[in-house]
This record gives C-alpha cells, sequence and structure tokens, in this order.
C-alpha cells in the first residue's frame, strides 16, 4: 500500500521550496491598499497572509473542509475571508474581486476551462489574475535510467494527474476563457535534495503505484530509486506563470 503524505504538510514543504516563484506570483498581481484579492485553491492558506499585507481584503476558497478551517486558523488575526467552495462554482458574485491567484491547481480540477471561466467572471473590469502551473512531463532526474524517468513521468501523466500539461496550455485556455493574456514566463524549479525531491514530487509513491500497475517492474523501480538516492541529485522541472487580465 502506497503511504500518502499529510496534505497540509505536504502544502507547506512545497511552499518553502517554491518561495522564490511564489514571490514573483505575487509581484505579478500588483496588490494595492483597496484590493479586493481572492487566492483560489488557497489550501491551508499559505500565502494568504502575504496578500493580507498588500490588499485591503483577501478571500481564500478551498474545497477541502480541513484546509478551510487550517487557513481560518491561520488567519483569523487578517483582513481574511476563508469560504469553502468549488473553483468550477465560486462562492463570489459576479466582478467582485480585483486580483486573483490559482496556484498549482488547475493540474487536478475536473475542468480547467470552467475554473478560467469562473476566474472571468468574478474579476471586475480590468481586474488581474496571476496563474502557475508545472508541466509534470517535463520532469527530469538524474542519475539513474532515462528509460525509467520517462516511464515514470508517462505513468504519471497518464494514471495520477489529472491535467498534467496544463501550464504549457494556460494561455490558451485563458484566452478561450475570454481572459487577455498580457505575459507567458517559465521556471525551470531545481531540487538537489533527494529526500526533499521524493517528498515532493512523489518519486517513490508513484514509482510504487507505477509497479502495483504493471508499468514499471519492481527491479527497475528499485535500481531508479537506489540510483537517485545514493546521488549526486537533480531535479527539475518546469513551471509556467501566465499573468492575464479582464477586459
Amino acid at each position: 500500500m502506497v503511504t500518502q503524505p499529510d496534505p497540509i504538510a505536504y502544502l507547506d514543504r512545497v511552499a518553502v521550496a517554491g518561495s522564490a516563484y511564489k514571490q514573483r506570483l505575487l509581484d505579478a498581481l500588483d496588490l494595492r491598499p483597496d484590493h479586493v484579492a481572492l487566492d483560489v485553491g488557497c489550501g491551508p492558506g499559505t500565502d494568504l497572509p502575504a496578500m493580507a499585507e498588500r490588499a485591503r481584503e483577501v478571500i481564500g476558497v478551498d474545497v477541502d473542509p480541513a484546509m478551510v478551517d487550517e487557513a481560518k486558523r491561520r488567519t483569523g488575526h487578517l483582513p481574511v475571508d476563508v469560504r469553502q467552495g468549488d473553483a468550477h462554482a465560486l462562492p463570489l458574485a459576479d466582478h467582485s474581486v480585483d486580483r486573483a491567484r490559482v496556484d498549482r491547481v488547475l493540474h487536478l480540477v475536473a475542468d480547467p476551462a470552467t475554473v478560467l471561466a469562473e476566474l472571468r467572471r468574478v474579476l471586475r473590469p480590468g481586474g488581474r489574475a496571476a496563474l502557475a502551473q508545472p508541466d509534470w512531463e517535463t520532469l527530469a532526474v538524474d542519475p539513474g535510467s532515462v528509460a525509467t524517468n520517462l516511464a515514470f513521468n508517462r505513468f504519471v501523466c497518464e494514471r495520477v494527474m489529472p491535467n498534467p500539461v496544463v501550464g504549457r496550455q494556460l494561455a490558451r485556455l485563458a484566452t478561450a476563457a475570454g481572459l487577455n493574456v498580457t505575459s507567458v514566463e517559465a521556471d525551470t524549479q531545481l531540487l538537489d535534495n533527494f529526500a526533499t525531491a521524493d517528498h515532493l514530487l512523489g518519486l517513490t509513491r508513484n514509482a510504487r503505484r507505477a509497479v502495483q500497475a504493471g508499468r514499471l517492474t519492481r527491479r527497475a523501480a528499485d535500481a531508479w530509486l537506489a540510483d537517485l538516492a545514493a546521488g549526486p541529485f537533480l531535479a527539475a522541472f518546469t513551471l509556467f506563470r501566465v499573468t492575464v487580465s479582464a477586459g
């Protein structure tokens, strides 16, 4: 049986590892003291305090009740309103927010296009949103078998992530939703510690899943993971950042 990480602790570790791109995403929002800002898929509220430092009011939305409770606990002293809700049907009125961020959410939802259409609905005319998504097909690790790395990626993209390459699709999907794309940028995320990468990228747990599914042999998976653990280790993947505005 494959053990899953604690979801709140996992998101906290992701936030630490991704602090550089998160700062760029925050800067892209250009938050101001009179703004109402939205964080779609706010999780345990990791990014809400930084938004609250710059905006008049921040609204966090997450579908998971446990995440909502934790986000409320962490931000109870701040001008933050955390709501339980589905990104496909945001619990906000039309044209009610000035700024919005969607960070590493769209690869998990049922329909990214609907989420982006909802974003367009709740943004005020002239409003801005910053989007960030990894591209799971780009994951490259070293050392270890390149063939196993590629087979691992294919398994994750086909069986684990609902929308594994939505990062590269962001600009097109945003345009189709009626949003104006103002910038498209890509960051290469680097990890040089196997234990950290293993936790954040699910190398061991997804390799075990691939074995269970018959997509990797146990021998190939064990050899690959042993090579990665022996190091020196490097992992890299592409994360796309897209800034959009509402007309």
